[in-house]
This record gives structure tokens, C-alpha cells and sequence, in this order.
């Protein structure tokens, strides 16, 4: 990866072209050295992504009318 950097850190008197060919081959070699299995599962992450979501309310009342009415059956 240094030697791409040393190339010149794709300079302003490079072509568009070339400062392209540098950058994708930078990315390509950034993505190489990417470790995914870094990234732990947690489910902090995903909490409260929905917040003030109108339809994820309605999907969460729906399905306490459903959870209330299985226990009505129930409890008879």
C-alpha cells in the first residue's frame, strides 16, 4: 500500500485518468487488507434504528391485539 502513497499521492499535475487508476487501485488494495470477522455482531448496533418509525408502531400494536386476543382464548 506505501508504494502507491509514494507514487506521488496521486498529484494534482497527474491526468484525471491516472489519478483514477491510482485511487481505484488504492481502494482496491484498502479493501484487500479489510477484516470483516473484526466486526462483532452486538445488538447495540441495530437498537433503536426504527425509533419514530409510524409503521414499526403499527407492526408493534398489531401484534399486541394479536398477543391479547390468543390470551382472551386462553384464559376461558
Amino acid at each position: 500500500m506505501n508504494n502507491i502513497l509514494q507514487e506521488g499521492e496521486i498529484v494534482s499535475e497527474a491526468t484525471l485518468e491516472e489519478r483514477v487508476m491510482k485511487l481505484e487501485r488504492l481502494v482496491d488494495m484498502l479493501l484487500q487488507h479489510v477484516d470483516v470477522s473484526m466486526r462483532k455482531k452486538d445488538w447495540r448496533r441495530t437498537a433503536g434504528m426504527f425509533d419514530g418509525d409510524p409503521l414499526i408502531r403499527e407492526i408493534i400494536e398489531e401484534g399486541q391485539r394479536v398477543r391479547e386476543k390468543d390470551r382472551r382464548k386462553t384464559s376461558v
